[in-house]
């Protein structure tokens, strides 16, 4: 039987170790740029969990506390990803529990994320799976 565990990843070589699986969605970054903006993401309290199936790491999340007047304290997931060859198993409903729970624990009052518009999957999954509802777009600015 398949050994599934949820755990914090916290050193660069448990950070190198996910590469694979954060590269699918995060397809710009090298792994020099990755572990550049996790070293200064971590310092603002950037976390990033895994699911892994018997030490194999299928699904990542990378999550920080926020306070903010429209959402009060709440967690925001800044990624979610499941390797391709591991999605709809279950994994990332794992890991996004796992995230309700570790937010309740820090009083805060919702769990927030934003998703790309072409990630037509990925907003079915929020949408049907988790039951979470759709409550925004994001618009962004390039700055030259």
């Amino acid at each position: 039987m398949a050994k599934t565990k949820v755990h914090e990843l916290e050193t660069e070589a448990e950070w190198l170790g996910a590469f694979p699986v954060m590269s699918q969605l995060r397809t710009h970054l090298n792994e020099d740029s990755y572990l550049d903006y996790l070293r200064e993401m971590t310092d603002d309290g950037y976390r990033l969990f895994a699911v892994s199936v018997d030490d194999e790491i299928v699904s990542l999340a990378g999550v920080g506390i926020q306070v903010n007047m429209y959402y009060g304290r709440h967690v925001w997931v800044y990624e979610l990803v499941t390797d391709a060859d591991h999605r709809s198993k279950g994994h990332g409903m794992k890991l996004l529990s796992f995230i309700e729970d570790w937010a309740e624990e820090r009083n805060c009052e919702l769990v927030a994320l934003s998703s790309g518009l072409q990630r037509e999957d990925a907003h079915r999954f929020y949408e049907e799976r988790a039951g979470m509802e759709r409550a925004s777009y994001v618009y962004k600015q390039p700055l030259k």
